[in-house]
């Protein structure tokens, strides 16, 4: 399930509330890296409300949405878990979760009003959680001694590569996040800049927003 070198996710944990024919609607969203977060995450809303009347979720993960699942719990077949999947594919939105808790009211909202309140309260949560862009970055880690440092800050900074870390000591170790298919050769880039004096090796990747 290897994603795109650039996706959409949210960013946190959000949430709203909307009361609609004196049913409450309470919409979650939160990212997922797997199916045991988004199944851990269900049991959470599950157990902090027991006392509601559904507890509906969906989610997807991977790059294709490779992985996609919902449940209407309990309300009528088509109402609530399939909208609130269609308003997490609509958004083009990865490794997300949503789930909609409702407190019945006692007014009957009919397929087409549930189906309206369920994508509303998806959309409001989603909102609320809010939707970033995630970009994959190799991880170099750079040595040097301290009179290349300021110079490699600036140079960096005008290339717009995001420092990670610095560690001082005998030499400055220096960890920066460097975009997939960045346009420039960062070993020679680097090499160059410091007139060879510094070590450059590739440590890893991951995602940042971006």
């Amino acid at each position: 399930m290897e994603l795109d070198n650039i996706y959409k996710t949210v960013h946190k944990f959000g949430k709203d509330t909307i009361i609609i024919n004196k049913s409450r609607f309470i919409g979650y969203a939160t990212p997922i890296e797997s199916e045991k977060d988004a199944l851990d995450f269900i049991d959470r809303i599950k157990t902090e409300h027991r006392d509601a009347t559904h507890n509906v979720y969906a989610y997807v993960l991977g790059e294709n949405n490779n992985v996609q699942k919902f449940s209407d719990d309990g309300e009528p077949s088509g109402t609530a878990g399939k909208p609130v999947l269609e308003v997490i594919k609509s958004t083009d939105v990865k490794n997300v979760l949503i789930v909609v808790t409702r407190y019945f009211g006692g007014i009957h909202l009919g397929a087409s009003g549930l189906i309206r309140a369920y994508s509303e309260s998806a959309s409001r949560g989603l909102k609320n959680s809010k939707i970033v862009k995630k970009i994959k970055c190799d991880v170099f880690e750079i040595t040097t001694d301290y009179n290349m440092l300021g110079k490699l800050q600036w140079e960096l900074n005008q290339k717009d590569l995001i420092i990670k870390d610095i560690k001082y000591a005998e030499d400055v170790k220096m960890e920066i996040n460097v975009p997939k298919n960045y346009p420039i050769d960062i070993w020679q880039f680097i090499l160059d800049l410091t007139s060879g004096n510094a070590d450059v090796k590739l440590v890893g990747s991951e995602y940042i927003v971006k």
